[in-house]
């Protein structure tokens, strides 16, 4: 208002008027000349940013060179990112030094000098620092550190860094009952590695692996496991408080069009003690319309609703796939491992097995026996006929097989230790089972953070022969230890006798093979890259995606276990009869037991510089 009580109306000034839209039109006998000018100015643009861009992709081939991948190591325009894989971003200058470019505190220093390297043909093992992954990390996860290079302790022989302090390593938590189907946006693309195509959307894993490259704590091993019976609190996550018959069970099934598999989960419930704390995880390869459905009961629920997969079917999540994307078990079973869920207990078994009454609580009675919290039970299991009494369901064995027989072998994926046929015997140690070296994929019984620190590799197409070296090497490098058990809780059913005829008419995976060819040649020797087994390899000539998750540990080196074995990666052969230290008498239990840790997590194998050697050299 002015002082005349009249409202003003302040007028904004003009500002200074904006120029005319300028509009290049072609006028009076110049337009010609200015087109021209115009798509020479185009061309010589495009020009200069094509030159840009080979400049800086060119870059990598002249002064540095992929340590972990053959293919360079960046992406060129328009091509796919899948999202399913991350890369390593290390890289090695001409000079083979180390060269990060994750700028990762974590990572431990990298040792400079290269005098000891001699492989003057590649990258060897000394020259490699591997860089973690660039991505975002899921919440109650974290990646374990990189492994780094130590020339001091010789070729092949890496040394691990300890990597993230121990309150940094966070558990997920833990629910029961649980399922799959109950998780809402916790799945993830995954690219084939078979087609290198298809995308496939899985189930997260529960957790990366927590090893964190140094022996796992007995505190933090034991945050792992579920209890079907909740403390006071309503806290499932109970450690040792939680009582046995209540401890959690994960049973993993990879089924390749396999009729039997449903009646291998009818036997896994109805034969439990206790079926209430079991949860069974299934990867069903299927082709629709040919091949029965795992957790699709054999009769009509209304017909017999005492089938298992009537009573149980909550407890019972399946993965299903068709049966031409399966390129072997361990792509499957890596499919498997994403299943589990933070059980007290994992088991891994065969589509085509019957299961005895009350094996759970005898499993479990038999891995106190071993007073290891890192003890695996695991072997090949004896054929299913004259085995379990069929009234009461109970073995009728007394007779235990003992993994420690393994040959080298050839063939299209190249020289690989293989395991051979297993002696079965009464058991040379009673009252517990018995010390072996090595891992078996047809039965394996173990605390739940075997599975998590362990998990499959699924950069390892085709692979059948191999598989139990991977698994069994890489969980031995993280302070494993694997034992036969002193008794059979199952039984497989194998294609001879009266079930050959049947068992013979299902289908493997190798009716795949054409699909996928050379593909296994590549996964073996990543396969054999990892545990240290193709030293005579260079580095980048196999595939490193996600060393970090499926590699190796830093309680033990590979290299340990080939000394204490009579392993020689280099000729690749292997000291024979090595049964005759495993099983017979024990002498590999009563040896090297005494050399477990106070706390339980672990035989030292710092305390022995046993070394196996064929007592009988001359004989076959």
């Amino acid at each position: 208002m002015g002082e005349d009580g009249v409202k003003k109306i302040r007028s904004r000034k003009a500002g200074p008027q904006s120029p005319p839209t300028v509009v290049c039109t072609a006028s009076g006998p110049h337009s010609n000349n200015v087109e021209l000018g115009l798509v020479i100015s185009l061309l010589i643009l495009t020009v200069y940013v094509f030159g840009f861009y080979e400049s800086v992709v060119s870059v990598p081939d002249v002064g540095v060179k992929s340590v972990l991948s053959s293919k360079s190591w960046y992406r060129h325009l328009g091509e796919n990112l899948n999202v399913a894989r991350s890369e390593f971003t290390t890289v090695v200058s001409k000079n083979n030094n180390p060269v990060n470019n994750n700028n990762n505190n974590n990572q431990a220093p990298a040792n400079n000098n290269n005098n000891n390297n001699n492989n003057q043909g590649g990258i060897s093992r000394m020259d490699m620092v591997a860089g973690q992954e660039n991505k975002p990390q899921q919440q109650h996860q974290q990646q374990p550190p990189p492994p780094a290079n130590n020339n001091n302790k010789g070729f092949g022989k890496l040394n691990m860094p300890y990597g993230l302090p121990e309150d940094q390593i966070v558990i997920p938590p833990h629910k029961w009952p649980v399922s799959i189907r109950d998780e809402v946006d916790n799945t993830e693309p995954l690219l084939h590695s078979g087609d290198k195509k298809t995308v496939m959307t899985v189930p997260k894993l529960w957790s990366l692996p927590v090893h964190n490259y140094k022996l796992m704590s007995r505190e933090k091993a034991l945050q792992i496991g579920s209890c079907a019976e909740p403390d006071e609190n309503g806290n499932v996550a109970r450690g040792e408080a939680c009582p046995l018959d209540q401890r959690t069970i994960f049973v993993a099934i990879a089924s390749y069009r396999d009729f039997e598999c449903r009646t291998t989960v009818e036997s896994i419930f109805l034969r439990a003690k206790n079926p209430k704390r079991i949860r069974v995880g299934v990867v069903d390869q299927i082709s629709h319309g040919e091949d029965p459905i795992c957790n699709e009961p054999v009769k009509d629920c209304a017909t017999d609703p005492n089938q298992a997969l009537c009573l149980y079917v909550d407890q019972v999540d399946v993965y299903e796939m068709e049966a031409a994307l399966s390129i072997g078990p361990v792509f499957a079973r890596h499919i498997g491992s994403r299943l589990y869920r933070g059980e007290y207990y994992a088991t891994q078994s065969d589509a085509h097995v019957t299961y005895t009454t009350d094996w759970d609580a005898d499993i479990i009675d038999q891995m106190e026996q071993t007073h290891n919290e890192m003890a695996v039970l695991s072997t090949y299991l004896t054929d299913v006929q004259g085995s379990i009494d069929e009234t009461t369901g109970r073995s009728l064995r007394n007779t235990r097989p003992i993994m420690c027989n393994t040959v080298y072998e050839g063939g299209p994926q190249g020289m690989h230790l293989r395991h051979a046929s297993q002696p079965e015997r009464m058991p040379s140690i009673h009252g517990a089972p018995q010390l072996q070296p090595w891992w078996a994929a047809g039965y394996s019984f173990s605390r739940g953070h075997f599975v998590v620190n362990v998990p499959y590799d699924p950069y390892q197409p085709m692979i059948f022969q191999g598989e139990e070296m991977s698994i069994g090497l890489r969980g031995y490098t993280m302070g494993y230890d694997f034992y036969a058990p002193e008794r059979s809780v199952c039984f497989h059913h194998y294609a001879v006798g009266k079930n050959a005829a049947i068992r013979n008419k299902v289908k493997h995976f190798w009716e795949n093979g054409d699909r996928y060819v050379g593909v296994g040649k590549k996964g073996m020797a990543r396969l054999l890259g990892i545990v240290h087994m193709n030293p005579e390899k260079p580095l980048d000539s196999w595939d490193h995606l996600e060393e970090d998750i499926y590699g190796i540990g830093g309680v033990r080196t590979p290299e340990k276990f080939y000394e204490t074995f009579g392993i020689d990666v280099v000729a690749k052969t292997v000291e024979g009869h090595l049964c005759t230290f495993v099983d017979d008498s024990g002498k590999m239990h009563k040896q090297f037991v005494p050399f477990l840790r106070p706390d339980g997590m672990g035989i030292d194998y710092t305390k022995t510089d046993y070394r196996f050697k064929d007592p009988w050299p001359q004989k076959q």
